[in-house]
């Protein structure tokens, strides 16, 4: 346990799990776009479902989408200053089975084309968990740098990717693959202890079978 377990985050809002971890989520979704949003698309679960417009949840999500971090001021008019920047957005209320009751689900749309698919819950304290990225298993909590690594499910694919991160002095903190079947796609997710060097995922895209990389910055 640490100091940010008993005080909880900096934020803005009425609550930690529907405005400090909902922020965090969309900006999952930001950095998992890398373009700008001008469409989302949310699907919200349980609690999230019933209360979201009371909690300031949906202006919570589209200030993640939007880059803010959960102490931003601009929080509470982030729905005006979506609209205002071009930036589309609609709410369902759903049922999402054996899911946290803190759940959304966030379809994004960018400028250029490029679509993102997070899944995720505010588990509390305004802590995430990240279970799907364009409908892959992940596990990811916004609390270490974190690399996710899209690649074809071929023998040595993890090796080059771990050894290379070896040579480049990285450490691993833990480490997560996820595959929808037997030689398809695959993703691994990476943990790594402090920042991840320059230039790190353009180099892993030119191992063999990776097909993309992204980093995730601590939230």
């Amino acid at each position: 346990m640490n100091v940010f377990d008993i005080i909880g985050p900096v934020m803005i809002g009425p609550s930690s799990s529907h405005t400090a971890g909902a922020v965090r989520l969309g900006r999952v979704a930001w950095q998992i776009l890398e373009d700008r949003p001008v469409k989302a698309v949310i699907e919200l679960s349980g609690s999230f479902a019933q209360t979201y417009k009371g909690h300031g949840t949906d202006k919570a999500l589209i200030a993640g989408i939007m880059g803010m971090d959960s102490y931003d001021e601009r929080i509470r008019c982030s729905l005006e200053l979506a609209r205002e920047q071009g930036l589309e957005y609609e709410f369902h209320e759903v049922n999402i089975p054996d899911t946290h009751p803190n759940t959304a689900h966030i379809f994004l749309y960018g400028e250029s084309g490029k679509t993102a698919d997070i899944q995720g819950a505010s588990v509390g304290g305004g802590n995430i968990l990240v279970e799907k990225i364009n409908g892959m298993d992940v596990a990811y909590t916004g609390q270490s740098t974190t690399i996710l690594v899209r690649h074809y499910d071929r023998p040595g694919a993890i090796a080059a990717v771990t050894n290379f991160m070896a040579y480049s002095d990285v450490n691993i903190g833990n480490f997560r693959l996820s595959r929808q079947k037997k030689g398809g796609e695959a993703i691994m997710t990476i943990e790594i202890d402090g920042a991840a060097p320059e230039g790190l995922t353009e180099q892993l895209k030119v191992l063999p079978h990776v097909i993309s990389a992204i980093i995730l910055k601590v939230i």
